[in-house]
């Protein structure tokens, strides 16, 4: 590389930032993106975990085990017993008014069979118009089973003049703890992936919001850009990469650092581990922003990526549904955005302490990424010049 390379690639730099801080629409999405989505998103998604979720009981029995099975639940932080009602209907008229989320059917044989020393089954009717108040509601039944199940052993076991004075609780004690998620919050759960893709989508729209802009001038100037730079394909590339890394690089610390303080999500990770682990996903990003930005005819064509990108990114990331249960062709195409390898790598070093060491796997695949997209970038830059010198020679 010669001195006058180095001078073409400042010249590009220069002239970016230039166009980026002079264009509204391009901040937009840099800077306003990056800064409202992460807490409009949180926001949303609080709260994160549902509590006294209200539920009406309709007791057949009426008696005092089943009196005590309903303290139980109402002792539970998920469910509070809001109302007693007589028949179905009854509670039906509540959940329809949203006054109660479930309903706990007793059937009038409960006491009879728990003195037996048979399975009572209990009916739980739920409304699934929101998962996490079934996923509520299901933990706090399923705890109240347990410790229900565990008192009448114990019954059992006294009835029957037995002295165990080393058993103290279940024969089996069991404990659980929710590495990256100890809240079990949706919130907590979701939003360390989807910082990564509102930084991946942010930056992809702004550099697809430049290409247009650069397009329409094209059109205005009989096919050149009066604002362009004359520069190798190689120097074009890099420079506008650099650039968008500087001005790009405080949307980042803020939405991985700030933010996850901001809202309490989990933020075990080591901040370098993670600005190093994302340094590779940004180049990537860049450079298939400057693959797709050739295919940029306007400026409003940017919010079709929007559009074609977001949910499809979303989805092939993992966070909606496992990569290892999708098919291998949908694991090939996730194997190409640099969102999918970076929602992998930052949620464990984020959320789990690991380090890039530990990652080293998603973190070599988006150096990969980049130099892909750099060869696709510079095979497109190269014909794209070609044919702008040969309409100008016409």
């Amino acid at each position: 590389m010669t001195i006058g390379w180095f001078a073409a690639l400042f010249r590009v730099w220069r002239r970016e930032f230039y166009l980026l801080t002079h264009d509204l629409g391009a901040m937009l999405f840099f800077f306003a993106l990056p800064l409202l989505y992460p807490a409009t998103y949180t926001i949303i998604y609080n709260p994160e975990v549902i509590k006294n979720l209200p539920i009406a009981v309709i007791d057949h029995s009426r008696t005092a085990e089943s009196r005590h099975l309903t303290r139980m639940i109402n002792a539970t932080d998920g469910l509070e017993v809001y109302a007693y009602v007589d028949d179905k209907p009854a509670a039906q008229r509540l959940m329809h008014s949203k006054e109660v989320f479930g309903t706990l059917e007793i059937p009038a044989d409960y006491a009879k069979k728990i003195g037996r020393g048979e399975q009572a089954v209990v009916t739980y009717f739920a409304d699934m118009s929101l998962l996490l108040r079934y996923r509520t509601a299901a933990f706090a039944l399923t705890d109240v089973q347990l410790a229900l199940g565990e008192e009448l052993r114990q019954q059992d076991i006294d009835a029957a003049g037995l002295l165990l004075q080393d058993m103290n609780g279940s024969t089996i004690s069991t404990d659980s703890l929710m590495l990256g998620d100890p809240t079990q919050g949706f919130a907590s759960f979701i939003m360390p992936g989807v910082l990564v893709l509102i930084l991946h989508q942010g930056l992809l729209l702004g550099i697809c919001m430049l290409a247009g802009g650069v397009a329409e001038r094209r059109r205005r100037g009989g096919g050149v850009d009066p604002l362009s730079v004359a520069a190798p394909v190689s120097a074009t590339l890099i420079g506008k990469c650099l650039c968008y890394l500087i001005v790009y690089a405080p949307m980042v610390l803020f939405v991985i650092h700030i933010v996850p303080g901001m809202f309490s999500l989990p933020h075990v990770g080591n901040i370098w581990h993670e600005l190093m682990f994302l340094l590779p996903m940004i180049v990537a990003v860049t450079m298939l922003g400057q693959c797709v930005a050739v295919f940029i005819s306007e400026r409003e064509a940017s919010m079709l990526v929007v559009v074609a990108t977001s949910v499809v990114f979303l989805f092939l990331s993992g966070l909606t549904w496992p990569r290892y249960a999708m098919g291998g062709f949908w694991q090939l195409v996730g194997d190409f955005i640099p969102a999918t390898w970076g929602v992998e790598g930052f949620v464990r070093i984020n959320s789990l302490g690991a380090t890039i060491a530990d990652e080293r796997t998603p973190y070599i695949m988006l150096w990969g990424l980049s130099l892909v997209y750099f060869a696709v970038a510079w095979v497109l830059g190269r014909v794209g010049k070609t044919r702008g010198e040969t309409l100008k020679k016409r």
